[in-house]
């Protein structure tokens, strides 16, 4: 099974209140087994804000949000005899690929990473790496599901160039941004349900 996931982050100020968005699509159809999936894929939104935060705080969020979300999505498949079994995610889960339109989180968890550990979480000029905690968190991230044998995949998509889901993990990421400037504010309904009914897969 593979999940292809969008991510955004937004921030009201640099700091200021912020948001995150992550779009998880579950593609069932590529697993062997279709029948005990149902043989229906699944959209996922998630969303969340922070009072004082930063852009690049917040496009790192969506992404470890995004892919935290992928070890605790689970599914209930039927033995033989009926019963429900509590499925591994892991063995579920062959892929994982991330899209987000920050060169900053693209280059720093497939480039730079790895040279910041090595020196102790210093740049090249050895100053202190910014957002230290979120690499680290994101690095967990990333490591659980590759020692588990799930390959995870980093691509970069352009902003705000009508990419649809692009663009609905901005609308999420903003809306919980403007929340957090005023409880309250935002209409936004988190979406989770078929493929097939996700208006926003084709605007």
């Amino acid at each position: 099974m593979k999940i292809t996931m969008y991510t955004d982050g937004s921030s009201r100020g640099n700091p200021g209140p912020g948001g995150w968005g992550a779009i998880l699509i579950i593609n069932r159809q590529e697993t062997a087994d279709n029948r005990e999936y149902e043989d229906v894929d699944e959209v996922i939104e998630l969303g969340g804000g922070e009072k004082l935060t930063t852009n690049n705080r917040m496009e790192l969020m969506g992404a470890i949000e995004g892919l935290g979300h992928v070890t605790s999505y689970s599914s209930l498949v039927t033995d033989e005899s009926g019963e429900k079994l509590q499925a591994s995610n892991y063995k579920l889960v062959t892929s994982v690929e991330v899209c987000t339109d920050s060169e900053y989180v693209k280059k720093g968890i497939t480039e730079w990473i790895n040279g910041w550990i090595a020196k102790g979480w210093k740049t090249s000029t050895k100053k202190p790496v910014l957002n230290q905690d979120l690499w680290e968190q994101l690095y967990k991230e990333e490591k659980r599901l590759k020692d588990a044998g799930v390959k995870v995949v980093w691509t970069y998509v352009p902003g705000h160039a009508g990419i649809p889901l692009n663009e609905r993990a901005d609308v999420i990421a903003t809306s919980y941004a403007d929340e957090e400037i005023e409880k309250g504010a935002s209409n936004l309904q988190l979406y989770r349900g078929s493929k097939e009914a996700y208006s926003h897969l084709h605007e």
